[in-house]
């Protein structure tokens, strides 16, 4: 059976473009406006990982990520951002992130640490 990924982003656009991608690699992709919006779907459950934007309104992708391991999820994460900084991309590995991505990124980019985050593998930067 596929992996199930969650996209959280509050950009429709980037929402799209990554679903895209994943679907066209074989990935079924749950796409969310927000991370309250997530919290209450049914995906919360079953998502093999997340991908979820650093920066949206009322609660952001490291918070989404901390409030997750408060409630005992142990979901991967991977955070993208249009505004890299070193203190939050700190704070998103610390937190138990896999991968903190710099947009635009690349899609080998996005697909190896999707690859790590579904094997369980080390986290890194990009």
């Amino acid at each position: 059976m596929p992996s199930a990924i969650s996209v959280i982003d509050d950009d429709r656009s980037v929402r799209l473009a990554t679903n895209n991608l994943l679907t066209s690699r074989g990935y079924t992709v749950n796409i969310f406006r927000s991370a309250d919006e997530f919290l209450q779907s049914a995906e919360l459950k079953t998502t093999s990982c997340v991908i979820a934007d650093v920066q949206m309104a009322v609660m952001g992708g490291v918070e989404l990520l901390m409030h997750m391991r408060s409630l005992g999820h142990h979901t991967p994460f991977i955070f993208m951002t249009a505004f890299p900084d070193d203190a939050v991309r700190d704070r998103a590995l610390k937190a138990g992130a896999i991968c903190f991505l710099a947009k635009p990124f690349s899609t080998p980019a996005l697909l190896e640490c999707l690859r790590m985050a579904l094997s369980g593998s080390d986290k890194t930067e990009t």
